[in-house]
């Protein structure tokens, strides 16, 4: 008779880490990519100062690569719906972009255009971890 042995193999968690640059190749050229009109950059690049630490802190995490590059992706949505939110709005551009962007992410994410639901779930998602990451992290 056989008796069933516990295994003696270690799955412990080796995950990888990649720095930020391995997830968001050209984080600083993200504001072009994002820009309309010349006067659309001076947003963007604050935006950009604002999603840093949040990647960042992504990129360090034990979440999987995959859902990492999920959450970047969804990162650079959002950055391109705020400059094109921006336009289509002029007196936005009056306001603090920190609290632009807070209103904008207050309840999950802002509607997309293209996509279907579960793109959408996936934004709010990141959106609602990004606002926790502000208002959890002292600066």
């Amino acid at each position: 008779m056989m008796t069933a042995r516990t295994t003696k193999i270690k799955r412990g968690t080796n995950t990888l880490h990649h720095d930020l640059e391995h997830y968001c190749r050209n984080l600083n050229g993200w504001p072009r990519s994002w820009m309309g009109l010349e006067k659309d950059l001076a947003p963007g690049e604050q935006l950009v100062a604002l999603f840093r630490p949040f990647l960042e802190h992504l990129a360090a995490s034990d979440l999987s690569a995959k859902t990492i590059q999920q959450h970047v992706d969804n990162m650079w949505v959002l950055g391109g719906k705020f400059i094109r939110d921006l336009n289509d709005n002029p007196a936005t551009r009056k306001k603090p972009v920190e609290r632009v962007l807070a209103d904008m992410i207050e309840y999950g994410g802002p509607p997309l255009y293209h996509g279907g639901e579960d793109q959408q779930r996936s934004f709010d998602a990141t959106c609602s971890k990004f606002r926790r990451f502000l208002t959890e992290t002292p600066r």
